[in-house]
């Protein structure tokens, strides 16, 4: 099934991947997203992770401080601003990404992008897809 839009989580793993080349499936993933091809869902939780994240590896990855809470800023501008006002904790193996889950039920998202896949195995029964970034690229790609 091919899909033209599609509301999602990115997980912080593959932001940063997508930030630290141009080469990869990620760095497309955040071109695309850019250009409007598809929405995200984020939450506090979600925008604090992504901050928290960028600013630790912003020297890696290039960026000042500001420029990686800039990012977070326009992440935060251009993302379905979603509260999650439920937990079902424990419903993932690693009790560090249900925070993610919770964010893409309550937005009634499609799916999570993640490098860590196994991370989110039991993430199904909430009718959801989990997708690698190459994945997620091939779900969205436009029919010819």
């Amino acid at each position: 099934m091919i899909l033209s839009y599609v509301l999602v989580v990115l997980d912080s793993n593959v932001v940063v991947a997508g930030l630290r080349s141009r080469r990869g499936a990620s760095f497309e993933v955040l071109r695309r997203l850019r250009a409007g091809r598809f929405a995200i869902a984020i939450s506090v939780p979600l925008a604090l992770e992504y901050e928290a994240v960028l600013v630790r590896y912003a020297a890696e990855l290039g960026l000042a401080r500001d420029e990686a809470i800039g990012l977070v800023d326009f992440l935060c501008e251009i993302g379905a601003r979603t509260a999650v006002h439920f937990l079902w904790r424990p419903a993932l193996s690693d009790p560090r990404d249900e925070f993610i889950l919770e964010l893409a039920v309550a937005a009634r998202c499609e799916g999570i992008v993640t490098h860590n896949i196994r991370d989110f195995a039991g993430a199904g029964r909430f009718q959801l897809w989990i997708s690698t970034p190459g994945d997620f690229l091939r779900r969205i790609e436009e029919p010819l």
